[in-house]
């Protein structure tokens, strides 16, 4: 299985921008799909961004369409998860995760590999 670090996180002003990147070990990232999640306080773990194998079939939740870019550099074994126009409201843990290729699911049951998540906290 691919073990996943998630790193980028820390605190931030409203408005600013952050890069999480998601580096991966003991397998290559290229035969899954990707995505970002988030848990608040309180809340259930949620899909931010989906992203294909080969970069494309991007797909993003209505809460951070327009705001958050999902990536992927397969030949540097990461993926990335770019957040421009962040609010208070973005404070969560995100996580990135592994899905098998040829799914397309929005639930975290489906997903197989999973990072230890990065804290991002959002200050007024």
């Amino acid at each position: 299985q691919v073990r996943l670090v998630e790193s980028g996180g820390g605190l931030v002003q409203a408005g600013d921008s952050l890069r999480l990147s998601c580096a991966a070990s003991g397998g290559t990232l290229s035969t899954y799909a990707m995505g970002w999640f988030r848990q608040a306080p309180g809340k259930e773990r949620v899909l931010l961004a989906r992203i294909g194998v080969t970069g494309g079939l991007a797909y993003y939740s209505d809460s951070v369409k327009g705001r958050f870019t999902i990536y992927r550099a397969n030949a540097n074994n990461t993926a990335y998860l770019q957040m421009n126009s962040r609010n208070p409201e973005d404070t969560a843990v995100y996580y990135c995760a592994t899905i098998i290729y040829w799914r397309a699911s929005m639930d975290p049951q489906d997903y197989v590999d999973w990072g230890q998540g990065t804290q991002v906290t959002v200050s007024s």
